[in-house]
């Protein structure tokens, strides 16, 4: 073990059970509800709510109109009236109800509540002597929210929830989906009959298409591996369809991977043995792209018809859905619509090399396609959902085009007819859209003087530009949720060093009623503190970074601690929490253990800032974040003196692994340990989608008119050669995102270049860490500590999570 702590300083030890005690699953314990999740009702402004503190559930019901929140029902009388009913004790603490929602008049709710009795299962399919199967028996109920009246559904059959595979009409009638490639169709009855028994011979469904094969299919499961697919190759799948308003007629995208080249992971802890499981994918640079065709059929005709869509080569197309009203969210489904009417669909078509993007318009009767709007820059073109106004009379557009996000109007031929919002702030998104009124709601952040440029609000604004106005004051990071009518919303907000508050407010910006603030009382008192947020400079000396630091719990002034940086590079978002959260093990879990943690942003990362900030590493996809995340360190060190400065790490997953790595090796005098997760080390053979785009890819049109793309990228095994410090690389060993091979890339580079290393593969593991989540986190504390800490050598038995295993059965009888 390496002792670096100062002679002149207190010696900092590893304190591993400070770090137990805000495990994940202690964390559920001591933290219940943190934002209120409003169901809109159809019939009026009114919502309801369930929010969960120490004291256990409680149900709302508020009414905006007139500014009251109550109960939905006394809770220790709803219990004593189940109890009698379902025979199983309840109280107030404990009301053990589920699936709720309101029902007729939006006066009456219903719920279910499962109980410990168990029934037999009838199954019609069961061979003769086969044990009959059982399950707990759930009571239905409905219940009164005025007269208090409970009355149980005795013969009540609940809808059988929706499968995957069935793509319902918005009209209910038909009911899409795939198998065997190509896609089918089945109506109402013999839906019904499907969820009954998905295996029921009786069933009729036809067949839409013929031409369906394996890597041009018409649908799909899409999670399946390839083992799985071949289990279930018969069954039926989920087919991608956008359906008309009027339920006339639909439109997909068939995709052709036919030409994508393959990719493998070996799941080595198979049962009975390893499986080979095979998938495509397209990695940048490569001739061989997915190729994509849009479909409209026509429900009546049973015909279908190719959309001539051709722009660019190797095109990527976005089709868009519908806003779905939020009044609809307790529906037992809710349809996936096209967004337009049912003679006119949008949808989106992307340049590879992401730089030119048109807004397109189709025009379904005479199947003809029209660009609306076009954009384009240097870098890469992002875009949002097309805001539709009456039937595509308007357009409200979101774009970069002058460097910030905003709005703009277009007239129904896509003419630009005024920008809306303007400025130095970014509009992340529209909320909604009051045609009537010609006012649009929209989510927005860095407009607000001397506040963080990342805290997002919402603002209304009329077409015209006129009257901006902010909705939700206050530093914090909000989160809205505007009802159907335009009236109201919610309003959760909370900072990292915060409590998290809900608020009720009308679309005029006038608080109408406080809903919730967060329980955290259970939290604090086991010794919980909030982080601490900073602001420092790039290392230009002139771009502002945001970041939050997190101490040790007994943090002590007079010590020098060593300090870690939790990374993500972005370009798609930094690892820099704004609003308080529960998701701990890498930045305040760490900390217990004996470490200062800083997470902040660098140039080129969260794209809710300038377009020049969110691009400053296109082109330098390895480097462009590293001299930002020392520069903060060294300033933070200058500022406080309880950092020490010869004892830094970092660590990060996915992106995260890849910049941690890079840090080792571009600054290997500064970063002494690093824990390196899932990373891309060679973007080469990462995903084309973030790694073209990012980085960049050269289109070359040839003498001849052909299009071919050249993509080059610097990689961190290149630079393997400089690492000086403790670099512990891991990975799953079945990623089929980030592929195992960046690793072991990095690997054999560090072995050819003679170098001391250490690795963990995760068995059964993709990106996420899954079920070893939990022994990742303290082998991770273990590296730290290690080269960063003086301390103990800890025992091969994991003390802190063999402490939280419930022994069981003969296993616990062995040990009374």
């Amino acid at each position: 073990m390496v002792a670096l702590a100062s002679a002149q300083t207190p010696a900092i030890t590893a304190n591993y059970p400070l770090a137990a005690r805000f495990s994940p699953k202690k964390l559920d314990k001591l933290v219940f509800s943190t934002s209120v999740d409003p169901h809109w009702l159809k019939k009026s402004n009114r919502f309801w709510y369930m929010y969960e503190t120490t004291a256990g559930k409680n149900w709302f019901i508020v009414n905006p109109d007139k500014g009251e929140k109550r109960l939905l029902f006394d809770n220790e009388k709803l219990a004593a009236l189940l109890t009698q009913r379902v025979k199983d004790p309840m109280d107030a603490q404990h009301l053990n109800i589920d699936s709720m929602r309101f029902v007729k008049d939006e006066n009456w709710i219903q719920f279910e509540v499962l109980s410990s009795q168990e029934i037999e299962i009838k199954d019609s399919t069961a061979k003769k002597g086969t044990p009959p199967k059982k399950e707990r028996k759930k009571f239905f109920f409905e219940y009164n929210i005025n007269s208090g009246e409970l009355v149980e559904l005795s013969d009540f059959k609940k809808p059988k929830r929706r499968p995957n595979w069935a793509s319902i009409s918005p009209d209910g009638q038909t009911i899409v989906f795939a198998r065997n490639f190509n896609l089918y169709w089945m109506d109402k009855a013999n839906y019904e009959k499907a969820l009954q028994n998905e295996e029921d011979s009786t069933i009729k469904e036809y067949q839409l298409t013929t031409d369906g094969v394996d890597n041009y299919a018409y649908g799909d499961s899409y999670n399946e591996t390839n083992v799985d697919r071949e289990k279930n190759k018969n069954k039926r799948k989920q087919a991608f369809v956008y359906w008309s308003p009027d339920a006339k007629r639909f439109v997909l995208v068939r995709t052709d991977n036919r030409l994508v080249k393959d990719l493998w992971v070996i799941n080595s802890i198979a049962e009975p043995r390893p499986t080979l499981e095979t998938y495509k994918y397209h990695m940048p640079g490569e001739k061989d792209a997915p190729i994509a065709h849009v479909l409209l059929f026509d429900l009546a005709s049973k015909k279908q018809k190719e959309l001539d869509i051709k722009q660019f080569k190797d095109q990527a197309i976005g089709i868009w859905n519908a806003p779905q009203l939020q009044s609809s969210r307790d529906d037992d489904y809710r349809p996936l619509v096209w967004l337009g009417t049912k003679d006119n669909l949008y949808f989106t078509r992307t340049s590879r090399d992401l730089k030119r993007i048109d807004v397109c318009l189709v025009d379904v009767n005479t199947e003809s396609v029209k660009s609306l709007i076009s954009e384009e820059m240097n870098t890469y073109v992002e875009t949002r959902r097309l805001g539709v106004v009456n039937g595509g009379t308007e357009y409200i557009h979101w774009s970069e085009r002058d460097g910030w996000a905003h709005l703009y109007l277009f007239d129904g031929n896509g003419k630009l007819k005024n920008q809306i919002t303007s400025g130095g702030y970014h509009v992340e998104d529209i909320v909604g859209i009051d045609e009537s009124k010609r006012v649009i709601y929209f989510a927005a952040n860095g407009r607000e003087k001397n506040e963080d440029p990342y805290y997002q609000h919402m603002y209304r604004v009329n077409f015209d530009g006129t009257g901006l106005r902010l909705l939700n004051p206050g530093e914090y990071e909000h989160d809205m949720n505007l009802n159907d009518s335009k009236q109201y919303f919610v309003d959760n907000f909370s900072r990292v060093n915060a409590v998290p508050k809900s608020v009720l407010y009308t679309t005029d910006g006038k608080k109408v009623m406080d809903l919730e603030t967060a329980d955290l009382s259970s939290l604090m008192s086991a010794g919980y503190k909030f982080p601490e947020v900073f602001k420092v400079k790039a290392d230009d000396g002139v771009t502002d970074l945001y970041g939050v630091m997190y101490k040790p719990f007994d943090f002590d002034s007079s010590k020098k601690y060593p300090i870690i940086e939790y990374v993500y590079p972005g370009p798609q978002t930094e690892a820099v929490n704004k609003a308080w959260g529960r998701g701990m093990d890498r930045i305040d879990r760490l900390a217990q253990v004996g470490f200062i943690v800083v997470t902040v942003g660098n140039r080129g990362g969260h794209p809710s800032r300038s377009k020049w900030y969110h691009n400053y590493g296109y082109g330098n996809l390895r480097d462009y974040g590293l001299a930002d995340k020392k520069a903060a360190v060294e300033q933070l060190a200058d500022r406080y003196k309880y950092v020490d400065i010869n004892r830094v790490g970092i660590q990060g997953h996915s992106g995260g692994g890849f910049m941690s790595t890079a840090a080792m090796l571009v600054y290997p005098d500064f970063f002494k340990v690093a824990v390196s997760n899932a990373g891309n080390h060679d973007n080469a053979i990462y995903n084309r989608w973030w790694s073209e785009k990012h980085h960049g890819v050269k289109e070359i049109i040839g003498d001849k008119g052909d299009t071919s793309f050249v993509y080059a990228i610097e990689k961190n095994p290149e630079l393997a050669k400089n690492l000086k410090g403790h670099l512990m690389l891991t990975h799953g060993d079945i990623d089929n995102n980030v592929h195992p091979a960046n690793t072991i890339r990095m690997v054999n580079a560090l072995i050819k270049a003679n170098k001391r290393f250490d690795m963990l593969i995760l068995p059964g593991q993709r990106h996420g860490y899954g079920d070893m989540t939990e022994y990742f986190f303290w082998r991770m504390a273990d590296y730290f500590k290690e080269y960063l800490l003086e301390g103990k050598e800890e025992p091969v038995d994991m003390v802190e999570m063999n402490r939280e295993v419930e022994l069981s059965g003969q296993k616990k009888r062995a040990a009374l």
